[in-house]
């Protein structure tokens, strides 16, 4: 609504240049979660991982945190080897693109009293994190 606005008072002030100037100003176009999850950069993704992630997970290796490769689709606390804590053991999440996305963004939000003290404020990162750990088969 700013940029109409802006470009109201300058229709007003310049007269017949603003109006095409009008025609070719939008205001910025917000992307919902999906579209972000659709238009993610797995490259990205995998360079975010590599700065963030490897310091408690591998992709092959359960570390502090259990290992990564085929987690789309994977019921939450069920990697083989690895000791989750009580609420991601009882937690009934598929990991989907969704549900990781939520994961990253909060997941204390979608696991109370899980034991992951690191989130992904960007929905940018979390979306390539996501299109990355997706490719992860």
């Amino acid at each position: 609504m700013k940029v109409k606005a802006v470009v109201l008072v300058l229709s007003c002030l310049l007269g017949s240049v603003a109006p095409s100037l009008a025609q070719s100003v939008q205001a910025p176009v917000r992307q919902g979660a999906g579209a972000r999850l659709a238009s993610a950069n797995t490259e990205r993704g995998k360079q975010l991982y590599d700065s963030r992630c490897v310091a408690c997970h591998s992709v092959d290796a359960n570390r502090a945190g259990p290992l990564h490769r085929g987690v789309l689709g994977r019921k939450a606390g069920s990697v083989k080897g690895f000791d989750y804590s009580a609420a991601l053991k009882k937690s009934t999440v598929i990991w989907t693109r969704k549900t990781l996305n939520a994961w990253l963004a909060d997941p204390e939000k979608l696991v109370p009293g899980q034991a992951m003290g690191f989130s992904v404020s960007e929905a940018a990162d979390r979306a390539d994190l996501v299109a990355y750990l997706a490719g992860l088969k």
